[in-house]
């Protein structure tokens, strides 16, 4: 029954996680050291800092749409190889792939947490 209700409850932890994977993305390109460019540099710490601005909004206000668009981060960090041309070389790649996919796992956890809750619940459960 614990576990069941782990993956019900929208936790402290999750919002903290959230803002550590931003900072890690952000932190990226430099201790892989392998980034191609400065385009490659720039779009890690764009991402990076969204996904730990929006980290840091769930602690203050819990809002459906922040969740969402973590998950659309995750999905842009793990289409960057692609998009920006570092898909055939270098380990950039595969940290950017495992932390968008854990970017997006913990936002659809966050987001099938809340989802069930209204409004009210959700400002409830909020730091507001």
């Amino acid at each position: 029954m614990v576990g069941i209700r782990v993956f019900n409850v929208h936790y402290g932890w999750e919002d903290c996680a959230s803002m550590v994977l931003g900072a890690l993305i952000v932190l990226t390109s430099w201790f892989v050291g392998d980034a191609g460019s400065q385009t490659v540099a720039a779009n890690a710490a764009i991402v990076g800092i969204v996904v730990l601005v929006l980290g840091a909004s769930e602690v203050v206000d819990l809002r459906r749409w922040e969740e969402s668009l973590e998950a659309a981060c995750g999905l842009w960090l793990i289409a960057s190889p692609f998009v920006f041309g570092y898909a055939d070389a270098g380990t950039l790649r595969y940290w950017h792939f495992v932390l968008g996919i854990a970017v997006i796992l913990l936002a659809v956890l966050e987001l099938r947490q809340d989802w069930e809750l209204s409004d009210a619940e959700l400002a409830h459960r909020s730091g507001r």
